[in-house]
């Protein structure tokens, strides 16, 4: 009897010890979008418990949009989200340092139907061009540079622009209501799989224009004051990242985790979305990723000023985090 009291009560300090263990792991709130890729990467974290064994626990906190993201960024309520290269150099530059985590060297394209007369830049001519974002996305104004380097021609005056968020912008392409679209690359790959073509992508633009790598333009950010306070879910969250995307690259059934997430409609579809994820998975030293972002920042200070970069005049010296270490 007493045996059995003293194992009863083993096993209830042990579970009470289990659940306070557990109440101390550091917490890592990853802001998402509803068809963002991070959620892809968040659930094979999370089913693969690549999380618990790095020292963390992952939250994934759906958000509305990019603006909600930034928004929850800024104010704390998430540690990370997937933003822009530019747009934290820029917080950086202004003050509020953020740590910067390639995420993928995917990017956006200008897709036109398979069958259109539309052939190089300098078709876009006169035709209705659809650009995803507003007059200062980095893909338009890397876009314009490239028209006006290899084509001769100022798009913004030669071709009939429309902004728009993503999903409307491809729509309208996909309605015969545009002749060519510059949208982002999940949209990109879901056209491809309905036999629309690449005219050119950002990819492309980046190394005319003097980028030899493929840089990372996003990435996981981090506030700098979340890195000093929580080191160690910082380095286990970006050693998590790295693995979920090995599982990616190299165990097919880990995209059975992630395909009920990304509305692939058909075989073709999923085939698509997985073959840019894939492609798009950052593989070089951090040291080489900052060389070339240097030159791109450059680039694009030059097309959109302050109104676009902020006041610096390079990037800020440790935005770069590299598994605990800055650059």
């Amino acid at each position: 009897m007493l045996s059995r009291r003293a194992m009863l009560a083993g096993g209830l300090l042990g579970g009470l010890g289990l659940r306070a263990a557990r109440a101390d792991t550091p917490v890592v709130r990853l802001g998402s979008l509803p068809f963002g890729t991070s959620t892809w990467e968040a659930a094979v974290i999370k089913a693969r418990g690549l999380d618990a064994a790095n020292g963390f626990q992952l939250d994934a906190v759906k958000l509305a949009g990019n603006d909600a993201a930034r928004i929850s960024f800024i104010g704390g309520q998430v540690d990370t989200i997937v933003g822009d290269l530019l747009w934290a150099a820029r917080l950086g530059n202004d003050g509020q340092a953020v740590r910067f985590i390639p995420y993928s060297t995917s990017e956006g394209a200008v897709m036109v139907p398979a069958d259109s007369p539309i052939k190089s830049l300098k078709d876009l001519d006169g035709k209705r061009l659809g650009v995803a974002g507003g007059p200062l996305d980095k893909n338009w104004l890397l876009l314009r540079a490239q028209a006006k380097d290899v084509a001769g021609i100022d798009l913004e005056r030669a071709a009939e622009i429309a902004y728009g968020a993503p999903p409307l912008i491809t729509l309208k392409l996909e309605q015969g209501a545009l002749d060519a679209a510059l949208t982002y690359w999940t949209y990109c790959a879901r056209l491809e799989a309905k036999a629309f073509r690449r005219l050119i992508g950002a990819e492309d633009i980046l190394h005319a224009l003097g980028v030899p790598g493929d840089v990372a333009l996003i990435g996981y950010l981090f506030p700098d004051a979340t890195v000093k306070e929580k080191p160690d879910a910082v380095a286990g969250f970006y050693r998590a990242s790295r693995a979920a995307k090995d599982m990616l690259a190299q165990d097919p059934s880990a995209w059975e985790i992630v395909r009920p997430l990304m509305a692939a409609e058909n075989d073709a579809t999923f085939e698509a979305l997985k073959r840019d994820f894939l492609a798009g998975i950052p593989r070089r030293p951090v040291a080489e990723e900052r060389a070339d972002a240097e030159k791109l920042y450059a680039v694009m200070a030059r097309l959109g000023g302050e109104r676009l970069v902020g006041k610096g005049n390079g990037l800020p010296p440790d935005l770069y985090y590299d598994n605990g270490r800055n650059g």
